[in-house]
């Protein structure tokens, strides 16, 4: 009994040792990666020069303002090179009916720069072992009714699956209510829309793929895309501005077309994945500063984001959930853009000198065509700045005017008459 007990008592040990020292060797990696990590920050930090960054500032001024004027930019800005925050600003209205004043802490319906969120979160739950990239779809949903399409097909726009915006106006008839990623999947089961090409045969950027995505995150994470994002990336990062629309949401901020009117949201806004995530300017500063980081992802799965699936020779490609191109034949950067109903956002990174441009803007008008100005400013050596032109306003014909002043006149003399009438 006492060899028994001494043997337990030895094994007991020797485990709790053998815990201990894995405990301790997993500390003292992170700790070595949270020091290398603040050396590579002090390293960039240290390329500040305050004179030249106080020049980008007031150029960076001039020329929003100048877009504000002349293009009717309106929305918010978030300018950084080297760590640090170069230029913040906020031109116009988020409601031009109440106009109530824009700042940097409005939330944006983030379009498809929701996209590296969606891809973030497929990251996290490869990293945990709940998927792989070279998963089929079917895995997740046996019902899927096209073979051969995997995770990495997905992310990388190489699937070749037709567009859910398209189908379903032919098939989902209830427009009142938003359409689920659920229901979408289950019209692509019932209907099965010819797919564009077979799987990986070409790029074709897709929403339908980003909308697959999404609805894998809540199978394999075994919550909601919504709760998922909240609890594993908004909230760990700080992103207190930061939501998934869902039915739920109280208040929606408005999109605006490009005469500034309110753009309603329809049953296609209840699809996630692709789009769908609200955020600010600051937001998303904390998001960038994260990518810096190990805070969500390993360093290695994380880099597998930035590098292009591309079997063709092209000047563009993609990664998982970012464009990536040379600025000006040089600089590699990862970028996105969104556009969906009156709003239009610009996000660009840099990692070699940790620079960032975000913009969103709530209505589109195409004043982001000129984000180039603001790479000009950054990078002045190596990118030119584009003219820019006055925004021309159509005014309205002479017909549509004698129209207009008829419609006056005639609800004018019915409002006469109705006086007429009641006295």
């Amino acid at each position: 009994m006492k060899v028994l007990f001494s043997l337990v008592r030895f094994l007991w040990l020797a485990g709790f040792c053998l815990l201990f020292s894995c405990s301790e060797s997993a500390s003292d990696k992170n700790e070595a990666a949270a020091a290398e990590q603040d050396e590579q920050f002090d390293k960039i930090v240290a390329l500040v020069n305050p004179e030249r960054a106080k020049k980008q500032e007031c150029q960076l001024d001039s020329l929003f303002r100048d877009l504000h004027k002349k293009r009717g930019f309106n929305g918010t800005v978030l300018v950084t090179q080297y760590n640090q925050i170069l230029y913040k600003g906020a031109f116009g209205y988020a409601d031009f009916q109440k106009k109530d004043t824009l700042t940097t802490q409005k939330p944006f319906q983030l379009a498809s720069v929701s996209k590296q969120f969606t891809a973030m979160a497929i990251m996290m739950l490869q990293e945990q072992g709940r998927l792989k990239y070279e998963d089929e779809v079917q895995r997740f949903f046996p019902d899927f009714p096209y073979e051969c399409i995997t995770v990495r097909h997905l992310l990388t726009h190489r699937s070749g699956l037709p567009n859910y915006t398209y189908f379903t106006e032919k098939y989902w008839k209830d427009r009142r209510a938003f359409i689920s990623n659920e229901e979408v999947i289950g019209l692509m089961t019932q209907h099965k829309p010819a797919v564009y090409y077979q799987p990986d045969k070409r790029f074709n950027y897709s929403n339908t793929g980003y909308m697959l995505l999404a609805a894998i995150v809540a199978k394999a994470s075994g919550m909601p895309y919504e709760q998922f994002m909240e609890k594993k990336i908004f909230r760990p990062l700080g992103m207190k501005n930061s939501w998934v629309l869902t039915d739920k949401n109280a208040e929606i901020p408005p999109g605006h077309t490009a005469r500034r009117r309110k753009r309603e949201i329809d049953f296609l806004d209840g699809v996630q994945g692709d789009k769908g995530i609200y955020s600010t300017v600051e937001d998303l500063y904390k998001w960038d500063q994260a990518l810096y980081t190990e805070k969500l992802v390993k360093r290695k799965t994380l880099e597998e984001a930035f590098v292009g699936a591309a079997k063709e020779t092209t000047k563009e490609d993609y990664g998982f959930g970012w464009r990536l191109r040379k600025l000006a034949d040089t600089e590699p950067v990862e970028y996105h853009g969104g556009l969906w109903h009156g709003f239009n956002n610009y996000f660009m990174r840099n990692r070699k000198d940790h620079s960032a441009i975000i913009v969103l803007s709530n209505v589109t008008n195409g004043s982001l065509v000129y984000m180039q100005n603001v790479q000009a400013i950054l990078y002045p050596e190596t990118v030119k700045p584009l003219v820019i032109a006055e925004r021309k306003v159509k005014r309205p014909t002479k017909k549509i005017a004698r129209a207009k002043k008829a419609k006056k006149s005639s609800v004018a003399a019915r409002r006469k008459q109705s006086r007429r009438n009641s006295s």
